[in-house]
């Protein structure tokens, strides 16, 4: 699933949560769109969160995803 340019936090989480389930191993991409970096992370969904997607039981400075970071999530593994 891939983010449209211009969906706003709020929209993004909607789209996420709607698209993974509380299990699933995911590859997410996230774009800092300041700098615009590219970021790859994979790992199981532990948390829908309100402002990030917990991946690994981790919290965001460990490595889970802000929604508004996320370019593109795809399911690896369907728990």
């Amino acid at each position: 699933m891939t983010v449209p340019s211009d969906a706003n936090t709020k929209r993004i989480k909607a789209l996420v949560q709607n698209h993974v389930e509380l299990g699933d191993t995911v590859e997410v991409r996230s774009e800092e769109r300041t700098e615009d970096r590219m970021m790859d992370v994979t790992g199981e969904v532990t948390g829908l969160e309100p402002a990030y997607l917990e991946l690994d039981g981790r919290s965001l400075a460990e490595g889970s995803v802000r929604y508004d970071e996320i370019n593109s999530v795809s399911i690896l593994e369907s728990s």
